[in-house]
């Protein structure tokens, strides 16, 4: 028989994109195990505060430790993260799981309402974009080096009224925290992957809780699915080979198609410069390893480095 719960306490970020995201996994528990009584507890993390100050992001999980302090002081049961915003290597006495189906990995073009529909090849050279992502810029700038880009911080609701407001003359998002917040009808164009690289585990939730909750592990993997699963590993271990974090310029994405697994990733510095491989294969682990190494031999510690 299941364990039944009848509390279960979830650490999240204060954001409206966090308290969304938490709640999507509430409403899954509950409706995998009804007697379940899923509360939020709200808190402020570094990346909170250096966002709300304009300040750049300068530790590895600037938005989860502050979080794993409250599982810790056993405040929560679970925390709920973006999988893109969670270091490579989580604290031995956590668990981590890529929690439910994945949605849009993507990357959005978002333009001002009044200018209507577009796409990132009809914007003019010297048309300023929006994002304070060096791996956002460093491929926009390698593949459309006429444009600005324009370092843009702030929550989604605070990027949009910039853009709006006509600071820039578009933004670059993900698309699936605007289809979390129900925005997506703001999406201009939703970029290819092949385009624009998104970092590891975007479009995918991430609940992470005590090693030691085997309840919480059997109810937590009732609502996993095993592909997302099987990408995100992938992504996150790629990125534990380099060496990279949320705040360094690694784009990887992995995916299973009809017939295979493929994985593209790309490492890129201030300077434009874009290291790019693409593999497939049967084993997402393997391609990971590899394509690790290649990016390597091609220099990738050195991007990264110099990224710092």
């Amino acid at each position: 028989m299941p364990h039944t719960a009848p509390r279960i306490r979830i650490a999240t970020r204060r954001s409206k994109l966090a308290i969304a995201q938490a709640n999507a996994v509430a409403e899954r528990l509950r409706a995998l195990e009804p007697a379940t009584r899923p509360e939020l507890v709200e808190v402020t993390t570094q990346g909170d505060r250096a966002s709300a100050e304009g300040a750049p992001l300068t530790s590895k999980g600037a938005f989860v430790e502050a979080l794993e302090d409250a599982l810790a002081a056993a405040r929560a049961d679970i925390a709920v993260h973006s999988m893109k915003d969670v270091p490579g290597s989580v604290p031995d006495s956590f668990a981590l799981v890529a929690f439910g189906e994945r949605a849009d990995a993507r990357e959005a073009l978002v333009t001002r309402q009044e200018a209507g529909p577009g796409n990132l090849g009809e914007l003019p050279p010297g048309a300023q974009v929006g994002t304070s992502s060096l791996r956002r810029r460093s491929q926009l700038l390698a593949s459309h080096p006429l444009l600005e880009v324009v370092p843009l911080r702030g929550n989604v609701d605070t990027r949009l009224r910039q853009l709006d407001a006509g600071d820039v003359d578009a933004l670059l998002l993900a698309c699936a925290g605007l289809d979390r917040l129900g925005l997506g009808e703001r999406i201009d164009q939703r970029l290819d992957v092949d385009v624009l690289v998104p970092p590891p585990g975007q479009g995918a939730l991430a609940v992470e809780f005590s090693a030691e909750r085997q309840d919480l592990s059997d109810l937590i993997s009732r609502a996993s699915d095993e592909q997302a699963q099987q990408a995100v590993a992938a992504e996150r271990l790629l990125a534990r080979k380099l060496g990279a974090d949320c705040a360094l310029p690694l784009g990887v994405h992995c995916q299973r198609t009809a017939s295979a697994w493929r994985l593209l990733a790309v490492v890129a510095d201030a300077s434009r410069e874009v290291l790019r491989v693409e593999l497939s294969g049967a084993n997402p682990l393997a391609l990971a390893e590899t394509a690790a190494t290649r990016l390597l031999a091609l220099g990738a510690a050195e991007l990264l480095n110099a990224s710092h």
